[in-house]
């Protein structure tokens, strides 16, 4: 649906109970009606083009309203206090538009059955609730990404109920307060991206609930021994980018259900707690930057998330209710909205949603590490990320490296690594991202086929020892040629011409094996089937309303102006 907000559709229809214009392309202005429609519970035009005000007596209009969606718009201006006219709303999510201005206390003080406030990503201000409130249904509080200010108010441990509280990317000061630590039914908390300080509460487990935990970028410090006792169903943990020193608890291997780790660029010393080797379910770890020292453990073994979250995730429901509602936006903060720091190919990138799920990996750079690299690392043939550098590891780069089948990035520079590149690396056909700068590496480097192609010197200099391209210096006939695997021999035998018949043939019949594969599995897990089926439905809305919005529409073909 194109064009104009249609407004009629209020003005005429007195008895409307219900109207829901989700992921369309209206623009222009949200008009109401010049009567109350004191039938109409459920409005929900989000995902539109709709800009200008929201009107300010939305409230004396929509009395009765239980749930009200106005997220993904062009809305400006303040939010209208008149809201809090509405004694019944469950569920208000005015995220992603354009407000500014204070967040209205009487929303707070008259909506007493509201159980999702959704306020995030605008250009909101202000102190963060500094009146007296009491919202014992408030399940959900997202005000990520705005610019409010002050410290967390007290009056949110009035919110027993609270289960998710995200205020990232704020302005906020001041201490994490110990009420926190006693919220019971609190499972998300994203704290992340403020200016925080003081260590964590004592008690900051002492619920046992919390699922999610994002504290990065802020400027806690102190030790973490003792912090995290009670995490014990812990999934996510980051506080990285903080002042946190001394060791990694021994107690972390109590957290049975940790699947990311990230205690990057912090203050953190001593050796690696050999009870993280505990830990079955972790997927990612980042202990990078820090003051870390002894040996890598060999019992590390990292494994992707990406099959347990499909299997014990909640399928979503459209519309209505406010517990489907809390349900589904409480995936989408953990999976859809927050965004992880994860450096690969030497560039940090923020990763979210179903991506992040797929990453795992090992990042323990600039530390003091020292000792051989364990060759039982090679078995993690799963991870798409290991970076050692900017240590002082020994000995030789493991041959078992070449079992990494899945391996993106590997990182191995700035260290003492001593002996040959071993020349089965060359079978790492997903490789986009290796160094083995500035180490102690001799012999030859790694024929120029395949992965190995396309990395140029700065991947190899500051190895004296190292010859070959692409480095200039060339290797003499003293110095044996590397082993070269048999599929590469066999391709140079035949002057770089592959088999392109048996290529064929074997492409084709692993692509009808993996098609019946899926479908085998999809036919037999009803679960999974409406999994992929909702997967793919969101990706096509997604890659069309990215068309929309950046690609040029021809004059004659264009009927409204869409707001970027």
């Amino acid at each position: 649906m194109t064009g104009e907000f249609p407004s009629w559709l209020l003005h005429n229809n007195t008895k409307l109970e219900e109207l829901y214009l989700v992921n369309n392309s209206l623009s222009g202005s949200f008009q109401l009606a010049n009567h109350s429609l004191v039938r109409l519970s459920h409005l929900d035009i989000s995902r539109n083009h709709i800009h200008n005000q929201i009107p300010t007596e939305i409230g004396a209009c929509f009395p009765r309203l239980v749930f009200l969606n106005l997220s993904r718009n062009d809305f400006d201006g303040s939010i209208p206090s008149s809201i809090s006219n509405m004694s019944l709303l469950e569920v208000l999510d005015l995220s992603n538009n354009g407000l500014s201005g204070n967040i209205p206390e009487q929303l707070v003080e008259n909506c007493l059955s509201l159980g999702v406030l959704m306020l995030s990503n605008n250009y909101l201000k202000g102190q963060l609730f500094w009146k007296n409130f009491n919202l014992t249904y408030l399940t959900e509080l997202i005000l990520r990404g705005n610019q409010l200010t002050g410290i967390l108010p007290n009056s949110l441990s009035n919110c027993s109920a609270l289960q998710a509280l995200d205020v990232s990317l704020n302005n906020l000061s001041g201490k994490i307060p110990r009420w926190i630590g006693y919220m019971s039914s609190l499972q998300y908390l994203d704290l992340s991206e403020n200016n925080l300080f003081g260590s964590l509460p004592s008690n900051f487990c002492s619920s046992m609930m919390m699922i999610e935990v994002y504290l990065s970028k802020n400027k806690l410090e102190g030790s973490l021994i003792g912090a995290l006792d009670g995490c014990l169903s812990l999934k996510r943990l980051d506080l990285s980018h903080n002042y946190f020193r001394g060791g990694i608890p021994e107690s972390i291997g109590s957290l049975l259900e940790l699947s990311f780790l990230l205690l990057g660029y912090n203050n953190l010393e001593a050796e690696i707690p050999r009870q993280m080797c505990e830990l079955k379910k972790l997927s990612l770890i980042d202990l990078s930057h820090n003051n870390l020292c002894g040996r890598i453990l060999p019992c590390l073994h990292p494994r992707s998330e990406w099959y347990r979250e499909w299997e014990s995730a909640p399928m979503p429901l459209e519309y209505p209710t406010v517990s489907k509602y809390v349900e589904i936006t409480t995936k989408s903060i953990s999976h859809v909205d927050k965004f992880v720091e994860i450096t690969m190919k030497s560039i940090s990138y923020p990763v979210n949603g179903i991506i992040l799920n797929l990453i795992s990996g090992i990042d323990l750079s600039c530390n003091n590490l020292t000792g051989e690299i364990p060759f039982e690392l090679g078995n993690l043939n799963n991870i798409e990320l290991l970076n050692l550098s900017h240590n002082s590891l020994t000995g030789p780069i493991p041959p078992t490296f070449s079992n990494l089948k899945e391996i993106e990035t590997l990182d191995l520079s700035y260290n003492n690594l001593n002996g040959e590149i071993p020349p089965q690396l060359l079978d790492l056909n997903f490789l986009s991202a290796f160094s083995v700068a500035h180490n102690n590496l001799s012999g030859k480097t790694p024929e120029m086929v395949a992965q190995f192609s396309t990395f140029n010197k700065s991947c190899y200099e500051g190895n004296l020892l190292l010859c070959g391209p692409p480095l200039a210096k060339n290797c003499t006939g003293a110095i044996p040629p590397s082993p070269v695997p048999r599929s590469q021999t066999h391709k140079k035998e035949e002057n770089g011409v592959i088999d392109m018949e048996a290529f064929y043939v074997t492409f084709s019949v692993a692509y009808i094996i993996v098609l019946l594969a899926i479908g085998a599995v999809l036919y037999i897990n009803p679960q999974w089937r409406q999994a992929w089926f909702y997967f793919i439905g969101e990706s096509i809305n997604n890659c069309y309303y990215f068309l929309v919005d950046n690609l040029p529409v021809p004059a004659r073909f264009r009927r409204f102006q869409p707001c970027v």
